[in-house]
């Protein structure tokens, strides 16, 4: 797909790599619809692009289906099209172990991950089947092929947009949308702070760990995570190509063979790298 003059809906558009997929698709001449919870992330993206006749901003909380429900007419209204969906926004849980866990803990992490995804899918796919080329792409997670101890709902939640993402794949071969999932390992982003939890080893108000996968994979806030910049990068090539399957950085390509040939093998290494951040959870 050629992204030029193309209308893309991107949740998550506030921060991290949402915020960077919005910039990187303007950039390339689409026109974009950024949706985030927070107002002021969504201001902060729109400030930072210089293709702003270009975006809309929608404040929503994915887990609204009502909410959601209205969104097409008001992306229309705004562009006149709809060409993608790219869900990107999403949480983590605390990082303790699954007993520790509440139900509304629980309860939330799946709504946002999940259940945001699919009523994102319900609300946007009629519009997309109505386009003579369009694209569909979810973000999972290494998390969601690989358990990461205190990470499990997490994890499960992630699975889960994985195989909905594959279904979905399967079920509209040969129609003229192009699904993709996307397996990001660890990244440098702001999710910890944006879930509303605190890192691993971290004292309250403490700098954050970037994602779990970076604390499962021990890459801490060294050179080897990749950048948010990159990330969307990969994602955007990934929507240009109609790619199928998408593992970015080097951590979550190597999990993804070495859980493929010795799944509890993979999964010994990250609940070892785990161990110390979990001992007194």
């Amino acid at each position: 797909m050629d992204v030029r003059d193309k209308v893309f809906v991107v949740t998550g558009g506030g921060n991290g790599i949402g915020r960077e997929v919005v910039l990187g698709l303007l950039a390339r001449g689409a026109r974009v619809a950024a949706l985030d919870v927070s107002e002021a992330g969504l201001a902060a993206t729109a400030s930072q692009s210089l293709s702003v006749d270009r975006l809309s901003t929608h404040q929503v909380d994915v887990t609204d289906a009502e909410r959601v429900d209205a969104l097409p007419d008001e992306v229309l209204a705004a562009h006149g099209q709809i060409d993608g969906l790219l869900n990107i926004a999403g949480i983590i849980q605390r990082f303790v172990k699954f007993n520790d866990l509440s139900h509304a803990d629980i309860t939330k992490v799946i709504n946002v991950n999940f259940y945001g995804v699919v009523n994102m899918v319900q609300a946007f796919l009629p519009h997309l089947l109505t386009r003579p080329q369009a694209t569909l792409l979810n973000v999972s997670s290494m998390g969601g092929f690989v358990p990461v101890p205190g990470q499990t709902i997490y994890g499960a939640s992630k699975a889960a947009v994985k195989l909905l993402t594959e279904g979905l794949r399967a079920e509209l071969r040969g129609t003229n949308v192009a699904v993709t999932v996307v397996f990001p390992g660890a990244i440098r982003t702001d999710i910890t702070a944006n879930s509303g939890v605190t890192a691993p080893g971290s004292a309250a108000g403490s700098e954050p760990a970037p994602t779990p996968e970076s604390a499962a994979t021990g890459t801490g806030e060294g050179p080897r995570m990749t950048s948010a910049a990159d990330a969307a990068a990969a994602i955007i090539r990934a929507v240009e190509r109609g790619t199928y399957r998408v593992f970015i950085g080097n951590d979550s390509k190597g999990l993804d063979v070495l859980t493929r040939l010795a799944p509890e093998r993979a999964m010994n290494l990250i609940a070892q790298q785990m161990a110390h951040l979990l001992k007194d959870r």
